[in-house]
C-alpha cells in the first residue's frame, strides 16, 4: 500500500487522475504493465488500467445510484466488464465482496443508499471496487467525510483488506496519521513536487527537509531557531546539544515532542504555559 500525502493543493488528486489517464502529465511518464497511459484515453494502456483498477472517492454516495439496491450497485462493475459470468457467479462475487468489506450481506443486499450511514456507504463502495478483484485499488481521500470513530474503523478495514488480498493500493490523503498507519510506503508532496518517498517510520525519523519534518507528527515537531558555536547547539542562551565537527552557523533545531525528557536539571529551560490532559496522553505546552 502506497500513501500519497500532502496538504490542499499539493497535487495528490491530480496525480491520481494522471495515473488513471484522465489528465495528461506535463512531463515524465506513467506506465501500467509496460504500457504508457500518459496520453489519456487514446493511450494503449488506458483501457487495461481502467478495466483492472478499482476506484473509491471521498463521497461514497456520489458512486451509488439512489434508485439501486446495494446488490445491484456492487454488481454493476461485473455486469459491465465480465460478460463471461452468469447471474449465480455475480451473486457469489457480490456476497464475497460485501463480506470482505466488513458488511453482513444478508443485512445489506436489499438496502438503498438512503438506508446507509456514511461508514456503511463507504464500505459498500469499497465492495463495489473489490468485486472484480482489481489489480490496482485507488482510494482518493476515502475517509474525509466520516466521523473520527468511523474513520478509524474504516481505516482498519482498508488495511485488513489490502493485507488479505495483496492488491496494489494507492491511498491519497491529507491526514498523516492515516498514511502512517495504513501504508507500507509514503510519498510526501508539496505544491506538485515530491518531497520524500520512504517507509513511514523512516520518513518520520529521518525527514529530508523541514517541511516533511513539520508535516508528519501529532503533536507537530518543535522547531527552534538555534546556533552552533564551538561544537555545541544553543537554543537561546542554553547549550542544549553537542554538535562536534559542525561549523559555527545559524540552524533550525527540530525536536519531536516524545524526544523530551523532563528533568529539573536539564540543559534546556522552558516556561510552562499549559498542561493538556487527553486520556492516555498528556501534552506539556
Amino acid at each position: 500500500c502506497l500513501a500519497v500525502i500532502g496538504g490542499s493543493g499539493s497535487g495528490k488528486s491530480t496525480l491520481t487522475r494522471i495515473m488513471l489517464g484522465l489528465e495528461s502529465a506535463d512531463s515524465g511518464s506513467v506506465e501500467y504493465e509496460s504500457q504508457s497511459i500518459v496520453g489519456g484515453r487514446k493511450s494503449p494502456g488506458f483501457a487495461t488500467l481502467r478495466r483492472e483498477s478499482g476506484l473509491v472517492f471521498q463521497d461514497p454516495f456520489s458512486s451509488l445510484d439512489p434508485r439501486w439496491q446495494v446488490a445491484k450497485s456492487v454488481a454493476e462493475p461485473l455486469s459491465l466488464q465480465r460478460r463471461d459470468l452468469n447471474n449465480t457467479d455475480i451473486d457469489e462475487r457480490v456476497v464475497a465482496a460485501l463480506t470482505m468489506a466488513g458488511l453482513e450481506p444478508a443485512d445489506f443486499l436489499n438496502r438503498y443508499p438512503i438506508d446507509l450511514s456514511g461508514g456503511q456507504a463507504q464500505r459498500v463502495v469499497i465492495a463495489r471496487a473489490l468485486v472484480k478483484m482489481p489489480r490496482v485499488l485507488l482510494l482518493d481521500e476515502p475517509l474525509s467525510n466520516l466521523d473520527a470513530r468511523l474513520r478509524l474503523q474504516t481505516r482498519e478495514e482498508i488495511r485488513r483488506i489490502q493485507t488479505e488480498t495483496g492488491i496494489t493500493t494507492v491511498f491519497v490523503t491529507h491526514d498523516q496519521e492515516e498514511a502512517m498507519s495504513i501504508s507500507d510506503m509514503i510519498v510526501v508532496m508539496r505544491e506538485g513536487v515530491v518531497q520524500q518517498i520512504g517507509a513511514p517510520q523512516e520518513v518520520y525519523d529521518d525527514p529530508d527537509n523541514l517541511f516533511v519534518a513539520k508535516f508528519l507528527g501529532t503533536p507537530p515537531i518543535n522547531a527552534f531557531s538555534g546556533r552552533v558555536e564551538g561544537g555545541r547547539v544553543f537554543i537561546g542562551p542554553d547549550a542544549a546539544l553537542d554538535a562536534p565537527g559542525v561549523p559555527d552557523q545559524d540552524v533550525v533545531v527540530g525536536i519531536r515532542p516524545e524526544g523530551f525528557v523532563l528533568d529539573g536539571n536539564g540543559p534546556l529551560k522552558c516556561r510552562l504555559s499549559n498542561v493538556e490532559v487527553m486520556g492516555r496522553d498528556v501534552s506539556i505546552v
